[in-house]
């Protein structure tokens, strides 16, 4: 795995939280901000998308800052079994998972396998972009890492 090129650029660090908007009310207090809704979740419907509980990952709300360098953001896990949600109810409110850019997420995420790491979670959309989290959390890494790609233009 050491010659693993794939996480390289740091998008963002996702911190879940049990209340949102009180999450978002003290980071705007110490000059952290704006916050923006992220983009319905719902857009992976009728896609490809492998994640243990469809409705809990549907029901995951998330706001998100941009810094100079990164962006933060904050999810809200619904009840059902999405990994968050585990997350939450074990460990407390903390950050989940890192999230790595790439420019294509079937190449990161098959140079990843070929290094031993398994999916946690994955979805695409019909240009190919979207995210792969990876079970990392309890193998090293501490928290999940994630790989993702933003839509094609």
């Amino acid at each position: 795995m050491s010659d693993m090129q794939v996480f390289r650029r740091l998008h963002h660090v996702c911190i879940v939280v049990w209340d949102l908007d009180a999450a978002v009310a003290y980071y705007q207090s110490v000059g952290i901000g704006p916050w923006h809704e992220y983009p319905s979740l719902r857009a992976y419907e009728g896609c490809e998308l492998t994640v243990p509980d469809r409705e809990a990952f549907f029901g995951l709300r998330y706001r998100y800052a941009n810094l100079e360098n990164f962006q933060i953001q904050l999810c809200c896990p619904s009840e059902g079994g999405s990994p968050q949600r585990r997350f939450l109810e074990t460990k407390g409110e903390g950050v989940f998972h890192l999230g790595f850019t790439v420019g294509d997420c079937d190449a990161a995420e098959a140079q990843s396998r070929a290094g031993g790491m398994q999916p946690l979670m994955r979805g695409r959309l019909a240009d190919r972009s979207g995210f792969t989290y990876f079970d990392t959390a309890e193998r090293g890494a501490g928290v999940v890492l994630e790989i993702r790609a933003s839509r094609m233009s």
